[in-house]
């Protein structure tokens, strides 16, 4: 991507880049190129590319299918599993249509039970994810890495060597270390650019099949917001805030529209479009790939994980690297690990002095209002 100089243009670029992947997508099929649909930040994309395929997000962000959904699951489940389920069953999602495998992962009751009833009309390999960090946990997720490594040399025809893992653990490495410098901007007081304007290259560079060239478009954006900020160009000093809890996308953008919209700015997102994504890199220096790479997914901090420090920890880090002023938590109706887990995150954010603010919400715009009216009161009240 050619870097222009009106920044704006370049973040829409991103915004449009999950439409555009649509077209993208047939086109690699249509060459005879793997596409291995995921739907969760545990999924080892490394073994994508070293098997070459092509890994995708698949379309969980809409209340557009739900009701094809509930044909088949509880009205009282989680909107982002019914979501998921609803755009597989009615083929509106072209990255699940053209997917030749489904990698799904045990991170909660209802996903687990949602992909029995996925296999019925699509191939999907269920990774059992442990719900611990612990030392005996690694060992069964790197089981679990290496049975998912196994079966697709087996699915595809081809060889995972060692040699082409740790390529594309040097690849995701820089792609995940160029977010990180993107996400390093805000760091700036008065912030440079808006929170929705660094989410729309966050999640639009997910939806890119080109992953040789993330890493570069990524540092050119940081730059160049860098060299504008060192020009003059910012925005007004704001309130700032940390966003975190369930996944945000699509409909739940709702949540990064009213805090911006009512006078604040989100200078990190702890979620799994967020920091949690590019936290961690995988150690290429260690002995065993397999255990570095099982290491750094299983590290990852999320509420399926009991105890989940290490999502503690990193939120207490971005507390302090981007002198944030309050924290937002938004979760699904009927996430229960997030929605149990947010009295914890409370503790931890008030014992850090900071006000917080927790919002319910589902795949509706019917509470943008209310979103609306208590968030204003919270960034007021910073």
């Amino acid at each position: 991507m050619e870097i222009i100089k009106d920044l704006p243009e370049v973040f829409e670029s991103f915004a449009e880049q999950r439409r555009n992947s649509f077209l993208a997508v047939k086109q690699i099929k249509d060459a005879g190129k793997p596409v291995i649909g995921s739907y969760c930040t545990y999924f080892p994309v490394e073994l994508a590319t070293a098997a070459g395929a092509a890994a995708v997000s698949l379309c969980s962000t809409s209340g557009e299918t739900i009701p094809d959904a509930e044909k088949d699951l509880p009205p009282n489940l989680c909107p982002l599993i019914k979501s998921s389920y609803g755009f597989a069953i009615t083929d509106k999602c072209p990255f699940f249509y053209f997917s030749d495998l489904v990698v799904g992962e045990t991170t909660c009751d209802g996903k687990k039970k949602m992909y029995e009833l996925m296999q019925d009309f699509k191939d999907v390999f269920v990774m059992e994810l442990p719900q611990s960090q612990r030392e005996a946990a690694l060992a069964l997720w790197k089981s679990e890495v290496i049975r998912l490594k196994e079966y697709l040399e087996e699915k595809f025809d081809v060889e995972i060597t060692e040699e082409k893992l740790r390529e594309a653990c040097r690849l995701e490495n820089e792609i995940r270390s160029a977010k990180k410098k993107l996400a390093s901007v805000m760091r700036h007081d008065p912030a440079p650019v808006s929170g929705m304007d660094l989410f729309k290259v966050f999640y639009g560079s997910s939806f890119k099949f080109d992953r040789e060239a993330i890493p570069g478009e990524i540092r050119a954006v940081a730059e160049k917001i860098e060299e504008e900020y060192a020009s003059g160009k910012m925005l007004p000093k704001k309130p700032r805030i940390i966003l975190t809890g369930c996944p945000i996308g699509g409909v739940t953008e709702k949540v990064i529209k009213a805090i911006e919209d009512n006078g604040g700015v989100i200078v990190a997102y702890e979620s799994c479009s967020g920091a949690k994504s590019f936290d961690r890199n995988v150690d290429l220096e260690a002995e065993d790939i397999y255990e570095a790479l099982s290491r750094r997914y299983l590290d990852i901090g999320c509420s399926v994980m009991t105890p989940d420090t290490n999502r503690f920890e990193l939120l207490k880090s971005l507390i302090d690297e981007f002198k944030a002023d309050g924290v937002v938590e938004m979760t699904l109706q009927a996430c229960h690990t997030y929605n149990v887990e947010s009295k914890s995150i409370e503790r931890l954010i008030k014992g850090c002095g900071l006000p917080y603010m927790s919002v319910e919400t589902d795949y509706s715009l019917a509470d943008v209002g209310q979103l609306n009216t208590r968030i204003a009161a919270f960034v007021e009240m910073l």
